[in-house]
């Protein structure tokens, strides 16, 4: 594999010190036009189908992303009822936005189908009780849990058996029970194996199953095979190679068409697959500590702007703008809040001094939007690049935002 990052101090054309200087640190900065590069290649991958995009937007949130992702044809996955109201405010219609939500109250469910959208459900009790207050009058999506392990983290592994979302394939024969007793009509079947699945045929698999399903829906309309393709993070890095997956699951989904009288539509929902490459996260260094056994790179930001490295040991190329022609020596790049926040230990960086600028790349996707106001800091502002301009899309939060909601009683 090509190295996915190679040195650049610009984000679509514009130098990140521009930026920097311009928005202050940390900042979040988006590139529009890899997020267009992304969406292209997905459509490209599957050419041959009657196929959608749907961005899960759980991956980044933010308005201005949203419209950018319906100007460029995509639909909308949303598994809150807050993002599919954010998603119908950014300009999408019901019957662009699948709402796949999990655990929640029947009343969301509810919300979701006076919004008009299309519902997935993801559990018996949930579709018998959806079956008994709507019968026939709306059609519904399935979540099927196909049993199987994929995924590069288990906390982002959603098909094997002990998770907790979707129906079980063995518990499809009770599935047609309630549908038939109540006339409900299934018009699409959904899976979602997990995130960074690193081999395309436990993907196939899975997909087989779905397919294999399917026939036993004659109103089908649209199969959902979730998404989950890896991205490259650092050189050498694993990937999902999507124009093969395009091309194996489109013949076989073609097979599987030739046989209906109405041909299934293919949907997918990337969200990291997306953003992840479009986003930087620009960061100043406030100390370089050495102690006896590590030098410590501190900088202006912490696990409260991006906790994926904490959460999941997720890895973030991470590159000294500042001084990219400085010797190589190994840092332990640290956050600033009182918790122990590594981005990156032993890592061999150009050598980095107070002041220097860093980029935290593939931040796209899981890093503003699981952002958290932890130790009472401040969420950065977003920036998003496009067409040579830097247009700032979220301002960086103040004191009275924290205090904003906060009902003072003594």
């Amino acid at each position: 594999m090509q190295d996915p990052l190679p040195f650049s101090p610009t984000i679509g054309g514009i130098a990140m010190e521009t930026i920097a200087n311009a928005h202050g640190t940390p900042v979040y900065v988006y590139d529009a036009a890899v997020i267009a590069q992304q969406v292209m290649r997905l459509r490209d991958a599957f050419s041959g189908l009657p196929f959608r995009v749907l961005y899960a937007c759980k991956a980044l949130p933010n308005q201005t992303i949203l419209r950018l992702m319906r100007s460029l044809g995509a639909g909308l996955d949303a598994v809150s009822i807050e993002e599919v109201e954010l998603g119908l405010r950014a300009g999408f219609t019901p019957q662009e936005i699948l709402f796949t939500p999990n655990m929640v109250p029947f009343a969301e469910i509810q919300r979701g189908v006076a919004h008009g959208v299309h519902i997935n459900i993801d559990a018996i009790p949930m579709l018998e009780q959806f079956g008994t207050t709507y019968g026939g009058s709306v059609p519904v999506f399935l979540r099927i849990n196909p049993h199987i392990m994929a995924g590069g983290n288990e906390r982002i592994s959603t098909g094997h058996a002990d998770s907790k979302f979707g129906i079980s394939i063995h518990q499809l024969r009770h599935v047609h029970r309630i549908v038939a007793s109540h006339d409900i009509h299934v018009h699409g079947l959904h899976m979602h194996t997990g995130s960074d699945i690193l081999d395309t045929e436990v993907f196939l698999r899975a997909a087989e199953l779905l397919l294999e399903a399917a026939v036993q829906f004659p109103e089908l309309r649209y199969l959902d095979f979730g998404s989950g393709y890896k991205v490259a993070y650092k050189d050498g890095d694993i990937t999902t190679d999507i124009e093969d997956l395009g091309k194996r699951l489109t013949a076989r989904v073609l097979e599987f068409n030739a046989g209906r009288d109405r041909p299934v539509e293919v949907w997918s929902e990337p969200g990291k697959f997306l953003v992840s490459g479009s986003g930087t996260l620009l960061a100043r260094v406030t100390q370089v500590k050495q102690t006896t056994a590590t030098v410590f790179v501190g900088i202006d930001t912490g696990l409260n702007h991006l906790v994926r490295p904490m959460m999941y040991g997720a890895y973030h190329h991470i590159t000294n703008i500042s001084n990219p022609g400085g010797r190589m020596r190994i840092h332990t790049v640290v956050g600033n809040i009182c918790e122990t926040d590594t981005f990156a230990w032993d890592r061999p960086l150009n050598e980095v001094r107070e002041g220097d600028l860093l980029a935290i790349h593939n931040a796209g996707a899981y890093g503003h939007s699981m952002a958290s106001n932890y130790n009472s800091r401040l969420r950065p502002p977003e920036v998003l690049v496009q067409d040579g301009q830097a247009q700032l899309i979220r301002r960086r939060e103040t004191i009275d935002d924290l205090l904003r909601t906060q009902i003072i009683a003594l």
